[in-house]
């Protein structure tokens, strides 16, 4: 059960409708899930899904690599909304589904690109370790770029919001949908 009701949008403020309206007339086309709590910040929801659309869309790195960053910092938070709507998309976006399935139960995944490899290292020792070994910084630079690795920490910290979102919240699953991560499972 949510701890915040969904907004009924007959009852918006101008601010939370201008929010809404920026939202669904962007690459997402709906509010969903984490994003629907901010509304009740429509200057969150406003500043937070432009970052979003960002980190999502806009930045040079593959899907791939993003999607993997995502589903990192997902089963690290255990959030489980975010989990089922990226998941798929990681599917989609090239990624091993055993990978996939070895970041959910909290196991090292065998990565074959190099890539995806140092992407996954980066992204589990900032959030495990909350610092960058200078080996791992070294790779990330080398495979990623400057750019790539400024944006790479900028998808680790919206999806870390998204995250913290959706467990503060308790942002459900769609209905029927199972929850990827069982209650006793380490975080």
């Amino acid at each position: 059960m949510p701890r915040l009701p969904d907004l009924d949008p007959a009852t918006f403020s101008a601010e939370q409708q201008r929010a809404y309206d920026a939202i669904v007339a962007g690459p997402r086309g709906a509010v969903r899930g984490p994003l629907r709590v901010w509304l009740h910040s429509p200057e969150l929801a406003d500043r937070a899904q432009a970052l979003g659309a960002f980190c999502r869309y806009g930045t040079g790195l593959p899907p791939r690599l993003s999607e993997l960053a995502i589903l990192v910092t997902a089963a690290f938070w255990r959030a489980g909304y975010e989990w089922y709507a990226h998941a798929p998309i990681g599917l989609k976006a090239g990624l091993d589904p055993a990978a996939i399935e070895a970041i959910r139960t909290g196991q090292p995944p065998i990565l074959s690109r190099g890539d995806e490899a140092t992407v996954y290292e980066f992204a589990r020792e900032m959030l495990t370790q909350r610092h960058i070994s200078d080996e791992t910084y070294r790779r990330a630079a080398a495979e990623l770029g400057p750019k790539g690795v400024v944006e790479l920490v900028g998808i680790l910290g919206y999806y870390g919001l998204i995250s913290m979102t959706i467990n503060a919240f308790e942002v459900p699953l769609p209905e029927g949908a199972a929850s990827p991560f069982s209650p006793t499972q380490p975080g």
